[in-house]
């Protein structure tokens, strides 16, 4: 076994044991640190396939931003873990089947021949010059210009579809009306009042 096979499953089983305790944990803030560890053992996965762009990207972005939104959200909301108790036994079975089943296709996919190592090209040697960023830019836009667009246009609609979800009306809400505010009488905007002054005791 050569040293990067070894470091390639120590990462591997560091990301399952992780990935296990994200679900399996009661604790929503230690459910998210356990994810933060997941994210980053995939980042060392993706190093070793000389990915460096994806592996910083996914270090970044999902833990320096979305795991820390997570963490602020998860910390200030209060959460009632006897109820997240009550239900994990109920969907148990259903996730249990369902991770049978993704582990099935998983092997199936793998044992195939499109997947031995005879199949797989061997990259060789990277140049010096070589940038992985540049690289991925380049298929990016100009072999998958047009998925990728498709990709961005179906977030954008979908960033559109929660806000409009989520964007109700309150009947208690005051609203200005700048029309309202334009067109008014300039004399009814102050109006004085005549009051006598106080006698001096």
């Amino acid at each position: 076994m050569t040293f990067q096979q070894g470091i390639f499953y120590l990462l591997a089983a560091q990301l399952v044991f992780a990935a296990a305790m994200v679900i399996t944990v009661r604790n929503p803030v230690k459910a998210a640190l356990f994810l933060v560890l997941t994210f980053v053992s995939a980042a060392g996965l993706w190093l070793l396939l000389q990915a460096e762009f994806l592996a910083i990207a996914l270090v970044l972005v999902y833990v320096g931003a979305v795991m820390v939104l997570f963490l602020f959200v998860v910390m200030m909301l209060d959460i009632n873990l006897v109820r997240l108790r009550e239900g994990f036994g109920e969907y148990l079975p259903i996730g249990g089947l369902v991770a049978v089943l993704l582990v099935a296709e998983m092997v199936i996919i793998l044992s195939s021949d499109h997947f031995s190592p005879a199949q797989m090209p061997d990259p060789g040697a990277l140049p010096a010059g070589h940038s992985n960023t540049r690289e991925l830019g380049r298929l990016l836009y100009t072999v998958y210009a047009y998925p990728f667009e498709i990709a961005a246009a179906i977030l954008l609609t979908a960033i559109v579809a929660a806000i409009a979800l989520t964007l109700r009306g309150r009947k208690d809400t005051k609203y200005q009306n700048p029309a309202q505010q334009i067109n008014i009488n300039p004399r009814e905007r102050i109006r004085v009042i005549k009051m006598p002054s106080e006698k001096k005791r």
